[in-house]
Formats: structure tokens, C-alpha cells, sequence
């Protein structure tokens, strides 16, 4: 999984990194932006455009972030609440649109801790 985008984009969801996707690979949930690691192919142009510095690649996820690696995969592999199947490897965020659900670690994060 070359990036991901971990906590500090909750609640924030700025965006500015789905313009520059030259892929279309960030998928927007309810709460988190998600990067679809099958789709990504490794540019970085997501990573400097974040204002609140949420996305890094996946070795580069600080300790205390790494939950996330695996919860954005997750995001596309398993069934999302609501959803009867998993998002899988639609080819697009664009031709998808907002998925309206989190992963459970998303979904259920507090930020007061």
C-alpha cells in the first residue's frame, strides 16, 4: 500500500489531495478520506497538498498512526456498514461518489481520546 491517510484528516476532509490524484484513487468516506491502495500507483502528488499533513506512505506512517494502514485498506476489502458488499475496485473515485460510510476505527474515533 504505497499511501495512506491517517487521523488528523477526520473531520477535516479538505479534499485539495483528490484534485491532484492523478488516478482518482481517494475515496471519500462520512468522516475520512481513504486512499484505494489497489489503485494508487505510488506518485505522491496527494501528500504535499494536505494541509493537516494526514497522508504519508504506508512505511513512513508514524507509531502511533499505524493503525490506519491497515484500517484504509479495510476501507475497500470489507463491507462497510450499510453496504452488502465491500467497495473492491470500482476504477474511480469519481464515477463512485461518496461512499457515506467509515471503517469501525473511523466511525468510532473519539478526538478527545
Amino acid at each position: 500500500m504505497p499511501y495512506v491517510i491517517a487521523e488528523p484528516c477526520i473531520d477535516i476532509m479538505d479534499r485539495s489531495c483528490m484534485e491532484e490524484c492523478p488516478v482518482d484513487c481517494i475515496y471519500e468516506g462520512d468522516r475520512k478520506l481513504y486512499i484505494n491502495p489497489m489503485e494508487c500507483i505510488d506518485c505522491g502528488n496527494c501528500e504535499p497538498v494536505c494541509p493537516v499533513e494526514a497522508i504519508s506512505q504506508d512505511r513512513r506512517v508514524p507509531p502511533e498512526l499505524k493503525d490506519f494502514v491497515a484500517d484504509n485498506k479495510r476501507f475497500f476489502t470489507e463491507s462497510l456498514p450499510g453496504r452488502d458488499e465491500p467497495i473492491g475496485l470500482p476504477g474511480g473515485a469519481a464515477g463512485h461518489g461518496p461512499v457515506g460510510a467509515d471503517t469501525e476505527l473511523v466511525a468510532g474515533y473519539d478526538p478527545r481520546g
